[in-house]
This record gives C-alpha cells, sequence and structure tokens, in this order.
C-alpha cells in the first residue's frame, strides 16, 4: 500500500516496524457535543484505512484518546475548557456532559459503520502517566515551570515545525484574533504541559501534582494514551488536517524528547468538510449531525458514500443538493445488487482474483475509496455469474463498509411483501410492506366495491388515525405514512 505521508509531503509505501502489525493511533472527539459530520469524515476515512490494513492481512492495533479536559477553547492555550462550556450551557456535571456525548458520539459512529477502536481511552483515566511524562520532561531539560504551569521548551528543538514550512512571523502569538500572548512562556511556541494557573478559575477538574493542584494540557494526552497502548514506537497517527499544527507538531515535540527517539512514521491527515460559506465546525454553531440527517430522511450511509466518492486529501464540498445526488447514487447501486439473482453455482476464481487485484491496486493507492466505489461497479459489469458478482461485492464491503448485501436483501424483502399483498380479484397493494395495514386497504377496497361507502370511509378514517394516506391508483391503491 502506498499512502501520502504528511511529515515527507510524498506519497510512500507504507511500512512498519514489525512485519505484519500496525500500531495504529487517531485523535478521538472532545465530548462536549454533538459530533458534526465534518468531524464524522475523518472517522469515515480513518474507518476504511484500518479495514483496508486489516484486508491486506495485517494485525492492526487500533488506539484512540476521548478528550474530557485539557482541550481549551484556542488550540493556543487560551480561553476556557471546551468541557466546561458544555457543561454550563445544559447545567450538567463535565463527567456527565462526557460521558453523554461519548456514548452518543459512538452510536452515530455505529450508524454509519464506523468500527470502534481496539483501544477508547479517556484523558481523565491516565492523569498518573501524564504527571510522570512531564516529570520526565522536566529532568531531561525539555520544560520548564512558570506562572504556575508548566510548559515545554521549544527552543530545545533542532526542528519544530515537521508539517509545514512556516514564517516564524505568521504564527507569532497573539498575531490572531482572540489569541492572548502568555507572558510566562519563554518563547512564543512552547506549549503548556500542565496548568495550575489559565485564565479562569473555576475549571471543574483538577488532580493534584508535584506542581500543585490543576489539569493536564491538551497535547500530552495523545501522547501518553499512545505510548500506554501503541509502545514506543507508532506506525501509523491519523487526524484531521487542522490537528497538524500545533497539536501533532506538539505530540511530535514531547514524545520524541521524552522517548529520545524518532516516534512516528507516517502521519495521515484529512481534510476538511465545508459548505459554500467554509468548513464546517462547532464552533461556528452549524448543526449538521448525523440525527439532522436522518431527521430529513437520509440514511446515513448515504452520507458515509457521499464521502467516499471523494479523496481523503482534498476539501469536500457539502451541499443538500451534493447529498441527494450521493443518495441516489447509492440506491440505485443497492437496487441493482438486488437484482442479482440467489441460484447456487461455482465462483469464477479466476476472475474474481483479478477484480480483488484491482480493488486492492486501486485503494491502496493512498486510499483512493472513490476508486473502491468504481470496482463496485466494474464487479457488476463483470461476465461471470451472480454467485462471483456477490462473493466480490460482500468482499469489497469489509472495506467499505455500506451494507451493500444487507440493504439488497431488505429492499427485496420489501418488494416482495408489496407484490404479494393482492386481493382475489388482483386488486394489488403498494406501500411499507405492513401487513396489517395491506389488509385495511385491501377491506376499503372491497367495501368500495360492494357499495357500501360507510364502510369505506370509516376505514379511511381508521387508517388516517394511524397516519396513513391511502390513494387510488389503477388496479389498486398506494399507501404511505403522513
Amino acid at each position: 500500500m502506498y499512502l501520502y505521508n504528511s511529515a515527507t509531503h510524498k506519497k510512500e509505501e507504507f511500512k512498519t516496524r514489525t512485519p505484519g502489525r500496525v500500531e495504529m493511533y487517531t485523535c478521538g472527539p472532545t465530548v462536549y457535543g454533538y459530533a458534526h459530520i465534518g468531524n464524522l469524515r475523518s472517522y469515515i476515512t480513518e474507518d476504511v484505512l484500518e479495514k483496508f490494513l486489516r484486508y491486506e492481512g495485517y494485525e492492526v492495533n487500533r488506539v484512540m484518546n476521548i478528550t474530557d479536559v485539557g482541550h481549551l477553547a484556542s488550540d493556543a492555550d487560551t480561553g476556557e475548557d471546551k468541557m466546561l462550556t458544555g457543561a454550563r450551557r445544559e447545567n450538567k456535571s463535565v463527567m456527565d456532559i462526557a460521558k453523554f456525548y461519548t456514548d452518543a458520539f459512538f452510536a452515530d459512529c455505529a450508524k454509519l459503520n464506523i468500527k470502534t477502536p481496539d483501544v477508547v481511552q479517556p484523558a481523565t483515566g491516565l492523569i498518573d502517566e501524564f504527571i510522570q511524562v512531564v516529570s520526565g520532561l522536566i529532568g531531561k531539560g525539555y520544560a520548564y515551570e512558570a506562572g504556575g504551569n508548566v510548559y515545554f521548551d521549544t527552543s530545545k528543538l533542532g526542528r519544530y515545525y515537521v508539517f509545514n514550512d512556516h514564517n516564524e512571523e505568521d504564527l507569532a502569538v497573539a498575531v490572531r484574533e482572540g489569541v492572548e500572548e502568555d507572558a510566562n512562556k519563554r518563547n512564543k511556541n512552547d506549549f503548556v504541559l500542565w496548568f495550575t494557573k489559565s485564565k479562569f478559575e473555576d475549571q471543574a477538574l483538577k488532580w493534584d501534582s508535584p506542581w500543585g493542584v490543576g489539569y493536564p494540557g491538551w497535547h500530552i494526552e495523545c501522547s501518553c494514551i499512545s505510548m500506554k497502548y501503541n509502545g514506543e514506537y507508532l506506525d501509523l497517527h491519523c487526524g484531521g488536517i487542522d490537528n497538524a499544527f500545533p497539536h501533532h507538531t506538539n505530540e511530535i515535540a514531547q514524545s520524541e524528547a521524552y522517548l529520545g527517539h524518532p516516534w512516528c512514521g507516517h502521519w495521515f491527515h484529512v481534510h476538511h468538510l465545508n459548505t459554500n460559506s467554509g468548513k464546517i465546525s462547532k464552533s461556528k454553531g452549524t448543526k449538521l449531525t448525523v440525527a439532522l440527517l436522518e431527521e430529513k430522511g437520509y440514511d446515513p450511509l448515504a452520507y458515509r458514500f457521499f464521502c467516499l466518492q471523494s479523496h481523503y486529501r482534498k476539501g469536500l464540498v457539502f451541499s443538500w443538493e451534493n447529498l441527494d445526488n450521493a443518495a441516489g447514487a447509492y440506491q440505485k447501486l443497492i437496487r441493482r445488487i438486488a437484482a442479482l439473482t440467489d441460484t447456487e453455482g461455482a465462483v469464477d476464481e479466476e476472475a474474481a482474483k483479478r477484480l480483488k487485484e484491482k480493488f486492492l491496486t486501486q485503494v491502496g493507492n493512498d486510499l483512493n475509496t472513490s476508486m473502491g466505489i468504481t470496482c463496485l461497479y466494474d464487479v457488476l459489469k463483470a461476465p461471470v455469474n451472480d454467485v462471483t458478482k456477490r462473493g466480490l461485492l460482500a468482499s469489497f464491503d469489509q472495506v467499505l463498509s455500506l451494507s451493500l448485501l444487507e440493504k439488497a436483501a431488505a429492499l427485496r424483502e420489501k418488494e416482495a411483501a408489496q407484490a404479494k399483498t393482492a386481493g382475489a380479484d388482483g386488486f394489488t397493494v403498494q406501500g411499507g410492506g405492513d401487513p396489517a395495514i395491506d389488509a385495511l386497504v385491501l377491506e376499503r377496497a372491497a367495501a368500495k366495491k360492494a357499495k357500501n361507502f360507510a364502510e369505506a370511509d370509516r376505514i379511511r378514517d381508521e387508517l388516517k388515525a394511524q397516519g396513513v394516506e391511502v390513494t387510488d391508483v389503477p388496479g389498486g391503491a398506494v399507501w404511505k405514512r403522513v
């Protein structure tokens, strides 16, 4: 497999320190509100990456953090803790907020067929480990105390800007609106490892430490969680492109300073989901969530399909029109798969091998999921029997996770139920496949045929009370819930 490496700015053959095993870390959510669909684009992409690595035969140990303390409003260590903001907004405790939105996040992931990582670790569960690493950095001369806080000293590094060649002036503290200079810092790029004093006094979660009662900075948690569960060497670190600086830059700085050797071999960053007005983010107040998609009648997997049609290193523009187009294409794909027969037969092993090799090559070229979708259509068009096609679709769906055969089976069952609902005289009923509703519609038709209009009206009113609208059509009736 070849993957673009953000640290080297080029596509490289993916290699691991231990052959056949991938130590993989993905930055998890800050659980102070519902994840928006822009966040979830990254998790969908990382899910496909993990599943493709397993498909290729790797053993994968994927670790994810849950940020439930220490992520301040600005990534430059200023402002209020986002968790405290959420708790105050809903008049609940920080830990209640954390649990509620952690559960909500994984519920959304389940709807999008995103696999839960092997290890999920909330930041509040490893405070002792954070203190140990911060103490170690002080002991090695990479960190210092000032104004009650502990800072990482970036001047001790040979190279700080790992992912981009920034101009020093462009990243000077206080050049961005709302970012205040921290007078305790020796250098403008230094960052907080442990807070005992900050811009606000009512931090909800605090712990004893050698430097006083306080709480960890945001950046230290990912390094420590990865070291604990992935070991001293990490093969693959994933996250959104907005985390490359300063979060991932700071992770590298503190991890390599503490360990004394290179830490992570490959960095994988997913680009933004945008609207026509810009990047989707919680801070803008945008409420584009999985729940909203469902309220508007979209299958969450149509959104997954929408994401897979684009490359992860390109910005993806969201609009309802674009999602409609993806949802329509997804439903047409399901319908084509539903039309395949269930007849038995021998799998065309030679053709299957050829098509699978194409899938591995295409998706293995920097996780090109759009070409993976194309491979599904290649299977459907291939001059092979339906047994071979169904087997290949099931195989590829181990990676794409679009529930192709399950959705196709459900569609066939629904249409079969509708087709079976017919009166003795050929009067047919089409609807949602509910036998009880179908029976009432047939009874209404029989009453009308017998000119018993009072009974027909009674049944119509009964259906209406159940939220069902019936439309008469030539040779039958169509019903729907309204």
